[in-house]
C-alpha cells in the first residue's frame, strides 16, 4: 500500500484562505482611493501582518485591540525630508478577523482601518479622524 503525505492539513488551507481573501480586501480598498489621494501617498507603504508585535503593542497602549499602525513622518511634519526609508502602514489581519462576525463586515472595519491609517500619514490626528467616522 502507498502511503501520501498531505502537504497541508485542512487548517492550513483554511487559513491561507483567509489570508488570501484578506490581501484582495485591502488591495480593493488601496485600489478604490481616489486618484488625488493616491497622489498623496508618497514613500509610504502598506503591510499587513497577523498580529502587532510587542514594539506595535507599545506604541498604542490604550488600545485593546489594534487593528492597524502607522509608523513614519506624517505628511505634515516633513521638512527636508530625502533619503528616508518609506513609513508603514501595517494592517493586522487576526485582530479584524476576529473583532468581525461577517465577511461584509470585515471588508468594511478593513476599510475604515486603512482609511483610518492612511489619514494619519496625511498627518490627520485622532480627533479629526473620529470627527470623519473613521475612529
Amino acid at each position: 500500500m502507498v502511503e501520501f503525505q498531505k502537504r497541508n492539513g485542512p487548517a492550513k488551507t483554511r487559513d491561507r484562505v483567509r489570508k488570501l481573501r484578506f490581501e484582495r480586501i485591502v488591495a480593493s480598498v488601496l485600489k478604490s482611493l481616489p486618484p488625488h489621494i493616491v497622489d498623496m501617498m508618497d514613500n509610504v507603504h502598506v503591510v499587513i501582518a497577523d498580529e502587532p508585535t510587542a514594539a506595535q503593542r507599545a506604541q498604542e497602549p490604550d488600545s485593546d485591540s489594534l487593528f492597524g499602525l502607522y509608523e513614519g513622518t506624517p505628511l505634515t511634519q516633513r521638512g527636508g525630508y530625502s533619503l528616508a526609508l518609506p513609513d508603514q502602514i501595517t494592517i493586522f489581519r487576526k485582530p479584524l478577523e476576529a473583532a468581525c462576525e461577517t465577511d461584509s463586515e470585515l471588508a468594511a472595519e478593513i476599510r475604515i482601518t486603512v482609511l483610518h491609517e492612511l489619514a494619519h500619514h496625511l498627518g490627520f490626528e485622532e480627533d479629526r479622524i473620529d470627527e470623519l467616522g473613521l475612529g
